[in-house]
Order: structure tokens, then sequence, then C-alpha cells
């Protein structure tokens, strides 16, 4: 749906900066990463996360790709997370829960990394994108950005990822976790670049299109049991981070790890064959992203044992407050 030429300019940015917003809401807040006590750097993951989302659905909306080419431009922005911006998954985590460090082997967190670079993916990208384009269905084959917004957009991430980098690796870490600092070794930065410069080569370069080839087709299950089971799913993969932050420290990092492999591997499978069926709709996309919303913030109150009660009573009110909008949501879709 084109806008008419006098659409207020707040009018044409609305999806882009609700993506943008939703991003960091889906990831950070809902589950509790980002409490009431740290609110102040959600600007901060607004720039980051969001930018990074929205640039994402630009790329696969302007060339027209498919969900590997997301999936594979997703995990550059993990990896870039990860490895060069916060650098959580090389430097030793701040978080051990038994005071004991686990899963870390050549300077990796490698359980925590696995963790994340599906989580993000997830919640910083996939959910949010299809989530926004639920909310804007008038407007959902649109680019979301013009030429100024892509300039201003790329300023405010790269300005976003810097501060991002420096409040966590220079202030953070050691003055408010009181760990010493971190400074990646230069191979590992190396790699990691590497590594980001090849996904996103195949996701746009001349493999674009082999990659953008819809899967073979699957009839999904009804909305209900889809939710259900993206609920479990989410639940399951909160356990995973649990277990990288050492909650069991005698619980084998090679069985976490095989877990954690299946449960990607199952919705790697599942999902896409799922969404290329013809019977698939809206009711099945807004379904699986209410599952998994619903269960990252169910089990994270875990997180939240002992915490200041301003944090604990936030938590509760917004994510209260986000299941009525989502109902909210799931009620006008079905009046479509």
């Amino acid at each position: 749906m084109s806008l008419s030429p006098r659409a207020s300019i707040w009018s044409r940015a609305a999806p882009g900066l609700s993506l943008m917003i939703l991003a960091p809401l889906l990831a950070e807040v809902l589950p509790g990463e980002t409490r009431f006590s740290s609110i102040f750097v959600l600007p901060v993951e607004i720039c980051v996360w969001g930018g990074g989302a929205v640039f994402i659905r630009y790329s696969i909306r302007r060339w027209r790709l498919g969900w590997r080419n997301m999936l594979f431009l997703a995990l550059a922005l993990a990896i870039a997370e990860e490895c060069l911006i916060q650098q959580t998954s090389l430097a030793p985590l701040v978080i051990q829960l038994k005071g004991q460090v686990y899963a870390r082997a050549f300077g990796v967190n490698y359980v925590y990394l696995l963790w994340a670079l599906v989580y993000e993916s997830v919640f910083v990208v996939f959910a949010p994108v299809y989530l926004a384009e639920l909310i804007f269905q008038r407007r959902r084959d649109g680019l979301w950005l013009g030429k100024i917004s892509r300039i201003v957009l790329a300023v405010v991430f790269t300005l976003g990822s810097f501060l991002a980098w420096f409040s966590w690796t220079q202030i953070a870490r050691p003055k408010v976790f009181h760990v010493p600092a971190y400074n990646p070794p230069l191979p590992a930065v190396a790699i990691a670049v590497a590594i980001i410069v090849a996904l996103i080569f195949c996701a746009l370069g001349p493999f674009q299109q082999s990659l953008a080839k819809p899967a073979a087709p699957l009839k999904p299950p009804p909305p209900w049991l889809i939710g259900a089971a993206a609920c479990v799913w989410a639940t399951l993969w909160f356990v995973l981070v649990l277990l990288a932050f050492g909650i069991a420290p005698q619980f084998p990092p090679a069985v976490a790890m095989g877990v954690g492999i299946l449960l990607a591997a199952a919705i790697l499978y599942l999902l896409p064959r799922w969404t290329a069926h013809p019977s698939w709709g809206d009711g099945h996309q807004f379904a699986t992203i209410f599952g998994v919303i619903l269960g990252s913030m169910l089990l994270s109150f875990v997180g939240f044992i002992g915490s200041l009660p301003a944090d604990l009573y936030f938590k509760i009110g917004i994510d209260a407050f986000a299941v009525v909008l989502l109902i909210a949501l799931g009620r006008r879709l079905r009046q479509v």
C-alpha cells in the first residue's frame, strides 16, 4: 500500500520506528534482560537491535528474499553483538550462578554463544519483524526506509554500537560487575569479522536467489497448537542460558549443546515448511509470535528471585501490558 504524498513524516516512519522499539522490547525488556533499574540503556538497544532489525527487513523486502537470507543476516548481527560490540560470548561471563566457569573453551563461552545466536535471531529479528508486519498489515510489503532514513539509521546504528561497546566493556564490566577488563584477541576478532562478511555475502551476494527458494511445504497444525509449542520452545531455550550461567555446573556441557542444537534444528526444519504451505495464515503467524513471547516472559521470572522490588513490579506490569496488547491484536486479526 502506498501512502499519500500528504501523509505526515510520522505516518511514514511509524512502521520502521515501531520495529526499532519492538526489537529490544521483545529481546531485552519483556524477558527482563533490561530491568527498570537499567532502563537507561534502552535508547542504545533501540539503536543497535532496532536499527539492525530494520536494515535486515529492508534488505529482505527490497530484493524479495527469503527466510534463509534473513537468518544469515540475523546471525551476522548476533555475531557482531557477541564478538565485536559487547563481546559477551568471548569475554568470561559476569554472571556465574554457582561461582564456577561453565562451558568455556578456546576463549569462547560456547553454550552461551549457541543460546545467543538463536535467541537474538528469533527475538531481535524474526519475531519483531513479523509482529510489526501484523500490526501494519496494509504496509507489510513496503520497504519502510527511504534514502535519507537509511543514511540516518546507519549513523544511529554505528553510534549505538560504539556506545554499547563502551558502556559495557569500559564501564559496566570493571565498575559495576568488578571484573577485569577484557580485550578479545586479534585472531578472534578477525574470525568474527570474516564470518560476518561471509554471512552477508551469502545473504545478499550472488547466492541470494538460491537461498531465497521456499522450503518444501508441510501442512501446519492449528494455530493454538503452534502457539503452545512455541511457548514450550521459548521456555526450554531460556533453560539453556541458565545452564550457560552455571546454574548446574555438574550438567555436561556436551549434552547442553546437543539439546540446544536439536531445539534450533526443530524450528529450522518445521517453521519454514509450515509457512510455505498455502494454509498458513496470519493466525498461525500471530500464534507463533505470541507463544515465543509468552514463553520468554514466564520462565524469566526465575531471574527476579531476590531482585529489587521496583524491577519485579516493572516486569509484572510491562509483561501484563504486553499480553493485553497482543490479545487486542489477535482479536483485530480475527476480524479482518
